[in-house]
């Protein structure tokens, strides 16, 4: 709805326009001897149409760029993503496995343990 409350105003005002001008031009093409004879309305409205679109072709030819950085750094967001879920479930992974037996008695007493009495302060 939006888009044909803005076209209609630009659409009324091309229409006038190709109206207002309608005496005939003889448009010459160097170095043929081609001529054409059009009403004035149309060769302004044919040169600003080429205009628009040569405008939008270097538009997009600009912005290839841009597009090719985008997926390059869209390739990798998908790759660190990949990686921190790889880091994340290695992390998670010794959570879920049995914690192992504590070491008998005897390796407590060894006497590479030293007790607090002997230490020097």
């Amino acid at each position: 709805m939006l888009r044909a409350i803005v076209a209609f105003p630009f659409l009324l005002i091309l229409v006038i326009f190709a109206l207002s001008n309608r005496a005939p031009v003889d448009l010459h093409f160097w170095p043929t001897d081609f001529e054409l004879t059009v009403p004035l309305s149309v060769a302004i409205l044919v040169g600003a149409g080429a205009c628009f679109f040569l405008g939008a072709l270097f538009t997009w030819f600009g912005a290839l760029g841009q597009r090719y950085r985008a997926k390059r750094a869209e390739r990798q967001v998908r790759t660190l993503e990949s990686q921190v879920q790889a880091l994340q479930a290695r992390l998670q992974g010794p959570a879920t496995r049995p914690a192992p037996a504590l070491p008998s008695t005897p390796a407590l007493a060894s006497p590479e343990v030293i007790e607090p009495a002997r230490r020097i302060a």
